[in-house]
């Protein structure tokens, strides 16, 4: 379990302390915004209504204790950087601040956030792949150039094993297990059969997964 505070309950910092709940964490919501923070108290058992462009509050939340402090923070990016370098100078472990461009990322990165995430532009990435390439299920951008998708079996190779297709050297990817249902198999050796309807995650260059998930 981790402790969590996040700070601004727009929709992604709502939806991400929701999750972080749902998964076992111990979550503190804080936004300055009154009705924001009672329309949602009955879904966050800690939550609090206050500034945090206020060094008193942050030093009052002793943001020390926590493992990940959470800047989500909508379209106030004076407040965002604000927070950010409040949240560092009192102790915090590890910040992570949402940001909207690069610019925002590199100012927020150089008065101390750990981390930074781009909620829009990475859903709008991985929908405009996913529109590109109908055979991806799902999208991990590890780097510039390496990914880990999910895609379906492809129909030749059904009813074949992992050795008789040679995917590591023919293909050139990975392939780190195999779903089917609900179930996932990370044990695959190279007798294991293919079967339709299977899914597989798979990782290596996107250039090279987006081919065999148009095969």
């Amino acid at each position: 379990m981790k402790s969590i505070l996040v700070i601004g309950l727009g929709r992604f910092g709502y939806h991400l302390a929701l999750k972080s709940v749902a998964l076992g964490n111990d979550v503190l919501v804080a936004d300055i915004d009154e009705e924001l923070v009672e329309r949602h108290s009955n879904e966050f058992e800690d939550s609090k209504i206050c500034d945090c462009t206020d060094e008193n509050v942050i030093k009052s939340l002793g943001v020390s204790n926590f493992d990940y402090c959470i800047v989500a923070v909508g379209t106030n990016f004076q407040a965002a950087m604000e927070i950010t370098a409040l949240l560092k100078e009192f102790g915090a472990k590890c910040v992570i601040a949402k940001a909207s461009s690069e610019r925002h990322a590199i100012l927020l990165k150089k008065i101390g956030a750990d981390r930074i995430i781009y909620p829009e532009r990475d859903i709008a990435e991985k929908t405009a792949i996913r529109l590109n390439v109908n055979n991806i299920f799902d999208y991990i951008e590890l780097s510039d150039d390496y990914v880990v998708c999910e895609i379906p079996v492809p129909s030749d190779w059904v009813g074949k094993t992992v050795g008789a297709v040679n995917v590591r050297r023919k293909y050139s990817v990975n392939i780190i297990a195999v779903k089917r249902a609900e179930k996932i198999d990370i044990e695959l050796s190279a007798e294991y059969t293919f079967l339709e309807g299977e899914l597989l995650i798979v990782v290596g260059r996107a250039d090279r997964i987006y081919k065999l998930a148009s095969k």
